[in-house]
């Protein structure tokens, strides 16, 4: 029996940062604490505007002479791109490896990796397992089940993690609406970084009134469907399989339409909204879902 699901993830990509002023780079850029991705441990960071919304999500990676930013493989050059922006005359250079690297994701079990391949627990949710990057020669499904993306995307959903460019838009959300502050994405002691002030606003203020929040469908549901409640438009579906899904939406309507009477509709299909285990803040359902 197969000791764990393995799943190579071709829409991702790997960025390395290097040089003298590498970490201090990220420190004053990113959303969450550099000095914490040590000892095999990585880091959910995004880059936001001024504005404090998420340009760029990514997992961040101390790896000793250099860091390794993981992030979608469509996004990389622009990416890059930005962190150039921020550079200046900084002692950094940045150097997509994406071509000669590959990431993977496993859970279930831990794979057998060489020495070559740079393994961490996924920093959002222990249960989401492990991500591995190695280099693209190394076949690492010696004692795995092969897994498709969307096996992988099946556990993520389930679990309740939002993606970005599948749940959230870049550029228009806001940390909180990502759940950046529930799954381990933002560091609200470290300090200035681009868009910090927002961010802490909302956090100290309580107002991010969306959420991306899992779903159950009473019918297969429909990746971008409108969410509704009553009269009033309070979101939108994101990922899907099957009758599960992600939606981001207003909880302050879903709870008024809930309380009102009203059926939740995605599209023209009933649903409830699910309380996932990690967050802190409370999902409105009609007493059938939890």
């Amino acid at each position: 029996m197969a000791e764990c699901n393995i799943s190579e993830m071709t829409a991702r990509g790997v960025i390395m940062v290097s040089g003298a002023d590498a970490k201090k780079f990220l420190q004053d850029i990113v959303t969450n604490d550099v000095t914490r991705a040590v000892d095999g441990n990585a880091v959910h960071a995004g880059l936001l505007t001024p504005q404090g919304k998420i340009l760029f999500d990514f997992f961040l990676l101390d790896v000793g002479d250099y860091f390794l930013l993981e992030c979608a493989r469509d996004n990389v050059v622009d990416f890059i791109k930005r962190l150039t922006f921020y550079k200046l005359r900084a002692a950094v250079e940045l150097e997509d490896i994406s071509g000669t690297h590959k990431v993977w994701a496993a859970w279930n079990g831990t794979p057998d990796t060489p020495n070559e391949a740079i393994t961490y627990t996924d920093p959002r949710l222990d249960l989401m397992g492990l991500r591995i990057i190695a280099p693209a020669s190394l076949d690492l499904t010696a004692n795995c089940d092969v897994a498709s993306e969307e096996d992988y995307h099946q556990l993520r959903i389930a679990m309740g993690v939002p993606e970005a460019d599948k749940d959230y838009p870049l550029g228009n959300t806001f940390p909180h609406e990502a759940d950046y502050d529930q799954l381990a994405g933002v560091d609200f002691k470290k300090g200035c970084y681009v868009g910090q002030e927002v961010v802490s606003r909302m956090q100290h203020r309580g107002t991010a009134r969306k959420r991306i929040v899992p779903v159950r469908g009473h019918a297969p549901l429909t990746e971008g469907a409108k969410v509704s409640g009553g009269d009033a438009s309070i979101g939108q579906m994101g990922s899907v399989t099957g009758d599960m899904g992600l939606a981001m939406v207003r909880l302050d309507r879903a709870d008024k339409a809930i309380k009102d009477g009203h059926p939740l509709l995605a599209g023209d299909v009933e649903i409830d909204l699910v309380q996932p285990g990690w967050a802190d803040f409370s999902v409105p359902t009609q007493g059938k879902v939890t």
